[in-house]
């Protein structure tokens, strides 16, 4: 343990809320990393992979649980841990050399030495002629590499990045993956270990040594894959691919609950914001050729172009409404499905309708409140204050907005944004 880059053990991180609880954000986090290691942690937005490195970087104290580096726990900003960011986070009016600079500067070293460090960085990454470049003269390929001098210029142990490709176009990130792959194989870079959060799938096969699953709401580390493939890695090899599909199915087994057909959702159940739209979107895809009523999800997600951001969102309700099924990392229309691929759109809303009341309480309980009433009128912070009884004020916001929009598509309810307030006004 002694030769640890980091250690972490029990950690646990929550929130105060507005009613006086706690919103549990990291649960039971362990994990032990060595030197010479891309440890990626891979997951949906919101599963607490951000706050897990604040924490590490000592920006932030656990509510539980330790954080050792190199032998030692951290409470503050520890010497030889440095972050790339998804959002560049360069001073605009400083020169690409004098962004680079600080890090050396707040250690206090010599003038000449920290001029040294920083054109030695800068060339590095791949920069060398642009000393003198200011943040808004570079392309976000090239200021991103800048947030990369700045981060290696101090020599860290350990190099967290947290989503550094996901601002950038598709082809600058593969660039920008690939240089950073070849400096670190090539034992070129000051750093023995990183830690890169992700939630593309591809990214974290392409680049990590072992892959941390996490779920959410609290996130909890729900699997450890080990990617032993060489370096440099295809996408089209064979066992590249079998190690995506075995990640697709590992997240999408342990979904909770309505994660498979004949679970059922409650009221306070956090929903999914997809519109209509991509769920029509996805259930046609699925019913055309080549793939008839069922498909491989990593197959669907590259047809698609979709991330686990993108993708399982829309799975998730289609699974909800029982008109998917998934298994295996493999995605089925359900009968209820296939009729909806075929019907008309009128038909389509009244089988959505139908779905959306029997499988999603929330909607259930809407309209139940709102037949019940004399004006047939209800104010939305009616609702959202129930939710935010068993959930954060922000899930219970995305929640009541996804069956907003569901609701209107199935005309079930209506809603005025200028008032706040659901209606029977155009019910079917």
């Amino acid at each position: 343990m002694t030769d640890a880059l980091l250690d972490i053990q029990h950690l646990r991180q929550s929130f105060p809320r507005a009613d006086g609880g706690e919103h549990l954000v990291l649960d039971g986090i362990d994990f032990h990393m060595e030197p010479g290691q891309i440890v990626g942690l891979l997951g949906r937005t919101g599963s607490g992979k951000s706050t897990l490195l604040r924490l590490i970087a000592g920006l932030a104290e656990p509510s539980g649980g330790t954080i050792t580096y190199l032998g030692q726990p951290v409470h503050a900003p520890p010497p030889g841990v440095a972050m790339v960011f998804q959002s560049f986070a360069l001073f605009p009016w400083l020169t690409v050399l004098e962004n680079v600079q600080l890090g050396l500067e707040a250690l206090g070293l010599p003038e000449a030495e920290i001029r040294q460090r920083a054109i030695a960085a800068i060339d590095l990454i791949g920069l060398d002629g642009y000393e003198s470049a200011y943040p808004r003269e570079l392309s976000g390929g090239m200021r991103q590499r800048v947030g990369f001098a700045r981060a290696l210029v101090v020599h860290p142990n350990i190099l967290l990045m947290d989503e550094p490709f996901s601002a950038l176009d598709v082809l600058t990130a593969e660039t920008l993956r690939t240089d950073f792959l070849d400096l670190w194989g090539e034992g070129k870079l000051p750093i023995k270990g990183v830690i890169l959060v992700t939630h593309n799938i591809e990214e974290a096969v392409l680049m990590c040594d072992r892959i941390l699953l996490f779920s959410t709401n609290p996130a909890r580390i729900i699997s450890e894959i080990k990617v032993d493939l060489r370096q440099p890695r295809n996408r089209l090899d064979a066992q590249f691919r079998d190690l995506v599909e075995k990640i697709y199915v590992a997240m999408t087994e342990r979904k909770p609950a309505p994660a498979k057909l004949g679970t059922v959702a409650t009221i306070d159940t956090v929903l999914p914001r997809v519109s209509a739209n991509l769920l029509s979107g996805l259930i046609e895809t699925l019913a055309a050729p080549p793939y008839v009523g069922k498909a491989d999800l990593p197959v669907i997600a590259d047809e698609l172009h979709m991330e686990v951001d993108d993708l399982f969102p829309v799975v998730e309700s289609l699974q909800m409404l029982h008109l998917v099924e998934v298994e295996g990392g493999d995605i089925k229309l359900t009968d209820f499905g296939k009729q909806f691929a075929e019907l008309g759109i009128d038909d389509r809303k009244r089988l959505f309708q139908r779905q959306l009341l029997n499988y999603v309480p929330l909607a259930a309980h809407i309209r139940r409140v709102l037949a019940e009433r004399t004006n047939h009128v209800a104010p939305k912070s009616r609702f959202l204050d129930e939710l935010e009884d068993h959930m954060s004020t922000e899930d219970a916001e995305n929640s009541l907005r996804a069956v907003t929009a569901w609701g209107r598509f199935a005309e079930i309810y209506a809603y005025d944004d200028d008032s706040g307030t659901f209606s029977l006004e155009n019910p079917t």
